[in-house]
């Protein structure tokens, strides 16, 4: 019987172990690098020929960014200190990348931003994000690390 018992607590031992691995490793993968040079510089490209259309070359976004356009949609907000993307944790911001805004907003919400799920990879969606958070100060890289570690917290206590 005892051995029985032992044996159901090394298998739930090491399938939470696992459950936790993995979940990490997603995480981790998604980590903003904004210190890794190679990094940035790839995704400093890669903003340029798939972002700076609509967010500006120097993140500045389009104008009156928090007015509704004529057709009801936001303008493309500024990617730099001035916006809003460093409100948002590393797994917020490559969600709405990889799959539009209508993946925290709700399917019905109408954007001008196209997912970019297919575009990219996910390795290029984190060097874009890693570009736009090297270009933040210092105090707000500091507040979004630390919106990062209370959302990873949050993460692991829904585990």
């Amino acid at each position: 019987m005892m051995r029985n018992v032992l044996i159901l607590v090394a298998v739930v031992a090491v399938l939470l172990g696992y459950q936790l691995y993995t979940h990490k490793s997603e995480v981790s993968e998604r980590a903003l690098q904004p210190k890794n040079e190679q990094i940035v510089s790839q995704g400093q490209a890669l903003y340029m020929a798939h972002c700076a259309s609509c967010h500006g070359d120097n993140l500045e976004g389009q104008e009156n960014w928090r007015q509704r356009l004529a057709s009801g949609r936001l303008p493309a907000p500024p990617h730099d200190e001035t916006g809003h993307t460093w409100h948002h944790d590393d797994e917020a911001l490559f969600n709405v990348t990889q799959y539009g805004p209508q993946y925290v907003a709700g399917a019905d919400y109408q954007s001008d931003m196209p997912s970019f799920e297919g575009v990219i990879s996910d390795a290029e969606i984190v060097a874009v994000l890693s570009f736009i958070k090297s270009t933040w100060p210092a105090k707000a890289q500091a507040t979004h690390d630390e919106i990062n570690r209370r959302s990873e917290i949050t993460r692991q206590q829904q585990n």
